[in-house]
């Protein structure tokens, strides 16, 4: 296990590494989305049954497809990320969006690459680093410029049910690093095991918060369609994809791309237009998703000089000129 996670973090910014990271990066902006397709095309007052068809169908489809299932400690470590990744999340982001306003969710939520660098030392041995607590600090601090309003107030069990799911999908992500994937399975069938478990968890909160489910039109079938295809199925296969492959404290950072995405198709669809102020915000986000992509340097020591390499004028140096 060490030597994967070690793999994964050696290496600069190659071509190879560039084009995992854009890969991964399409996961969060696809996320990024859900706003304004469950604002503008999905019945009001049904989060939960939409995280529901978000994971559950699009899990089917990728065990259907990949025809693989887990096996012997693994259907406990899938119950456990389903749970992290998306079972409990979900709720919990309800709770928020109940008792916060919408800027406010959206900067605690994107507290979890902070998070995620802390999670690192006691789930994968790794110390964080100074460099990537303090960018994290520059993207929570660019999201809040970008989407907190003058409307945002604090409420302690908004607030607690935000950190608690940001800090539940931080434990999945360095979980889902420190046990990677079975052999012979590919990022497609542990997506699947992932949605599917957590849809199956999501089933009864569903029932019990919301009851029955809401009548659904046109526009609320292509919605339902954009988010279990693109922000679940397409975007939880390369999100796993990226965990494999690149530091998990370079693919928590992508996760600010989704309130970044979220404000840019507001603007763009819904007229919310940015201001000076969260176009800064906007610019600290993005510097702090570059800069958690770059590689910690190495520490170097010096050795001290051999005794009989030593230049000291008492051994006898000789210097020219």
């Amino acid at each position: 296990m060490k030597d994967s996670v070690a793999q994964r973090n050696s290496g600069g910014l190659g071509t190879g590494r560039v084009s995992r990271t854009a890969i991964t990066a399409l996961a969060p902006a696809a996320w990024g989305t859900t706003y304004v397709v469950t604002t503008e095309l999905l019945p009001p007052g049904h989060p939960l049954f939409a995280g529901v068809l978000r994971a559950l169908p699009a899990g089917l489809i990728a065990l259907a497809l990949t025809r693989t299932l887990p096996h012997g400690a693994w259907w406990a470590k899938v119950a456990v990320l389903g749970v992290l990744l998306i079972g409990v999340p979900f709720p919990l982001l309800f709770v928020a969006a109940e008792h916060l306003p919408g800027g406010v969710a959206a900067t605690l939520a994107a507290a979890q690459p902070l998070l995620v660098a802390v999670l690192a030392l006691p789930v994968l041995g790794e110390r964080p680093s100074v460099r990537r607590l303090v960018w994290g600090a520059i993207g929570v601090a660019g999201v809040g410029l970008v989407v907190l309003g003058p409307a945002a107030a604090l409420d302690v069990a908004g607030v607690a049910a935000g950190l608690a799911s940001a800090a539940a999908m931080a434990l999945g992500l360095t979980l889902a690093t420190r046990w990677g994937r079975p052999s012979g399975v590919g990022p497609t069938a542990f997506a699947g095991w992932q949605l599917t478990a957590g849809g199956l968890i999501l089933l009864p909160v569903t029932a019990l918060v919301e009851g029955a489910p809401p009548a659904i039109d046109g526009p609320a079938a292509l919605g339902y369609l954009w988010l279990g295809l693109c922000g679940g199925l397409l975007a939880y296969v390369v999100w796993f994809r990226g965990l494999g492959t690149l530091p998990v404290t370079s693919v928590a950072v992508l996760l600010l791309l989704s309130p970044l995405v979220a404000a840019v198709l507001g603007a763009a669809l819904l007229g919310q237009w940015l201001g000076p102020i969260q176009l800064v915000g906007f610019g600290l986000a993005l510097a702090a998703i570059v800069a958690g992509q770059l590689p910690d340097k190495p520490i170097t020591t010096v050795k001290p000089p051999s005794p009989e390499n030593s230049s000291s004028p008492v051994c006898g140096s000789v210097t020219s000129g």
